[in-house]
């Protein structure tokens, strides 16, 4: 027991922590993260995160572990990747290989906002769920409360370290619906692009791409779903929750 506690404060060289520090602030920058957030996952202080990222002490080997496993990522260069946890809790490398633990930040209830498809300048808002599936050991997204009961989708959630965005997608005998978000933002949003195929007349589809939202339900304090028209008085709200989408910008859309 006394040998772990030696090799667990063990401390990392300057330069080690230098690194360390660099790849923290890299994946906070990413993911839209606070140093408070990251610090309650890792079960630290936000003293001891703060002092290790301002050069004013070094990281120890059990800091560095307990943040690799917050992350989800190898802190350290050269050196061996911190093992995810045993069972079913890590998701296959398909979705990005992430433990439960890792992404825990991502499950919550959202409204999900985009432009209606079928009605100039309203709104569609409905509900989407994201949670870790244990029988497929990955995240998945429900969707509910949609006026279109008939579309509502579950998928799974990717979530690859390189990006630095998330994916959620749906694979329907064949066919593919594509939504590619951002990290979320410090209040939990996240923006990005819906891709997927419109109803028309008959059996006509049209592929289509438009700005989307994830709102965490709790953010608002009527989370109206349906179809919003401008005169809703969610309308303004959920409007500038999309237009942020293209204004920050989170995403492009470039002309033909």
């Amino acid at each position: 027991m006394q040998m772990q506690d030696k090799i667990s404060d063990k401390q990392l060289s300057d330069e080690q922590s230098r690194e360390v520090a660099e790849t923290i602030r890299e994946e906070l920058a990413k993911r839209r993260i606070s140093r408070q957030a990251l610090a309650e996952q890792a079960k630290l202080s936000l003293s001891t995160l703060e002092k290790a990222l301002g050069g004013r002490r070094p990281f120890t080997l059990a800091t560095t572990v307990r943040l690799e496993q917050a992350l989800g990522v190898s802190l350290r260069k050269n050196t061996v990747v911190v093992a995810p946890p045993a069972g079913n809790d890590v998701a296959p490398d398909s979705l990005g290989s992430y433990s439960h633990r890792a992404v825990t930040w991502l499950e919550d209830v959202y409204i999900t906002l985009r432009p209606s498809f079928g009605a100039k300048d309203a709104i569609f808002a409905y509900r989407t769920e994201i949670f870790w599936e244990a029988k497929v050991s990955s995240l998945v997204f429900r969707e509910g409360e949609r006026t279109d009961a008939a579309y509502e989708h579950t998928g799974e959630v990717a979530v690859p370290h390189q990006s630095g965005f998330i994916y959620l997608v749906i694979i329907k005998h064949g066919q593919h619906r594509v939504i590619t978000v951002s990290r979320p933002t410090v209040a939990g949003e996240m923006y990005g692009i819906i891709s997927t195929l419109r109803a028309g007349p008959g059996s006509q589809l049209t592929p289509i791409a438009a700005p989307i939202a994830y709102v965490p339900a709790r953010n608002i304090g009527d989370p109206a779903v349906g179809r919003i028209a401008p005169d809703h008085a969610n309308y303004k709200l959920y409007r500038d929750h999309l237009r942020r989408t293209v204004d920050e910008p989170f995403a492009l859309f470039l002309p033909g």
